[in-house]
């Protein structure tokens, strides 16, 4: 078949990667992608929120499967795009519809829906610019730190930690009545702080079954300790270490089933991922956040692991027929090292010329923000490139990766050198 991966950072080069070794995989294109993906599918030069660009490129293509890397478009609604157009219909789209995506797309939708469905969550109340001084009287009944979330998408830049009660009030008021960040921030969610230690546990689901993939525990901040501003994530490990059978076992029972549950109670068309964000306080899982698609930089640690072709898990999805598969995976660990422009996650520059890429032995080099100029490959965003190791230790995977990161190099280049440090 021929297949369409919407997107371009290293989640979508990922699956470009996995899709590529399918026999079910005829044709591949990706749109836009970047130099990782024009490596081994075709590139096609186009806007993840440009439906009608994007359509014109499936007709031309004859694509019978679509799959969506980012949120945005999911939000946006490309599912119910192509499910009202008689011309797509008949073409496979891996993600949820817009109702199923706001579970990303509102924090505060999908706070709701965990309390409707009893799934363990800090709590919280949702403020506008018209309730700003009751926001500000909820923040005076919690405890420092104080979380403040940005409704909408934020580009995971709209979630605030701050342990000062006078700068989390300053900070809301910035977020409401100042538009901090935009049209997301219309609608805030204040939330208690819960103190643990984070995981990512991604989900496939066609609505009805759902097979649980594997586990991750991805790094924010650009500095070592976890110190500095946020990023898109600077290195992801699977499986997390502590995510023991009796604790796995409490987040697929409180969690997963609930959430599927959820969804088919509902009425919701889903057909793909739900990357649900959890912390572990004490021994109990509860919910940070839903995403409605893989994350990124853990889509480069989990995919690598999964040994089920992967097109195959994604028609058995679309088809409703996942709970007929096998899901088999590779008992190693996966170690991911994000390389970053310096600068990132503030003001950098790009088309720094990257050297080395033809060197990495042993390890898988997904690209993230690249881009080629003539035969050469240069830097075009903050995150660049995403090297993964498997071995049974994941220490022994991080070591093989920072061995091969010693062979590339670019001007600035930045990356941490503490991934896995807590665990």
């Amino acid at each position: 078949m021929n297949i369409l991966i919407i997107g371009s950072g290293g989640r979508e080069h990922a699956f470009t990667y996995m899709i590529s070794q399918s026999d079910h995989c005829e044709n591949l294109y990706v749109a836009p992608g970047n130099a990782g993906t024009e490596a081994i599918a075709t590139n096609l030069p186009l806007s993840v929120t440009d439906f009608d660009a994007i359509k014109a490129a499936v007709l031309e293509h004859q694509i019978d499967m679509l799959v969506v890397g980012p949120e945005d478009p999911l939000v946006q609604g490309i599912y119910d795009f192509f499910k009202a157009d008689e011309a797509l219909q008949g073409v496979r789209v891996v993600g949820p519809s817009a109702k199923g995506a706001q579970l990303e797309g509102s924090k505060e939708a999908a706070k709701e829906f965990m309390s409707r469905h009893q799934i363990p969550t800090a709590a919280y109340q949702s403020f506008t610019a018209e309730t700003l001084e009751a926001g500000k009287q909820f923040l005076e009944t919690l405890n420092a730190p104080y979380v403040l979330k940005a409704d909408g998408l934020a580009a995971g830049k709209g979630v605030l930690i701050l342990n000062d009660l006078d700068q989390a009030k300053i900070e809301l008021e910035q977020m409401l009545a100042e538009a901090k960040f935009g049209a997301a921030s219309s609608k805030v969610v204040i939330e208690e702080f819960l103190s643990g230690i984070e995981l990512s546990v991604f989900v496939l689901t066609d609505g009805s079954s759902y097979k649980v993939l594997p586990t991750a525990k991805d790094y924010k901040r650009i500095g070592e300790g976890d110190t500095g501003l946020n990023t898109g994530g600077m290195g992801a490990i699977s499986p997390v270490p502590f995510a023991t059978e009796e604790f796995m076992q409490k987040i697929e029972d409180r969690i997963v089933k609930p959430t599927v549950e959820g969804i088919k109670k509902e009425g919701i068309v889903y057909n793909g991922f739900v990357f649900i964000g959890l912390i572990k306080v004490g021994d109990d899982p509860y919910v940070i956040e839903y995403n409605v698609r893989m994350g990124d930089p853990e889509t480069e640690a989990v995919l690598p692991r999964i040994k089920t072709d992967l097109v195959e898990l994604l028609m058995a999805t679309t088809d409703g027929k996942l709970d007929e598969i096998e899901l088999e995976m590779d008992s190693r660990s996966a170690s991911t090292v994000i390389l970053v422009s310096g600068g990132y996650p503030e003001s950098y520059e790009k088309g720094k010329a990257i050297d080395g890429l033809d060197r990495v032995d042993g390890s898988i080099v997904f690209h993230a923000g690249t881009k080629k100029d003539g035969d050469q490959v240069v830097t075009s965003g903050g995150r660049v490139l995403a090297i993964t190791s498997l071995h049974q230790d994941f220490r022994q995977g991080l070591s093989k990766s920072y061995t091969e990161i010693e062979k590339i190099s670019f001007d600035k280049m930045n990356y941490r050198k503490d991934i896995g440090f807590d665990l």
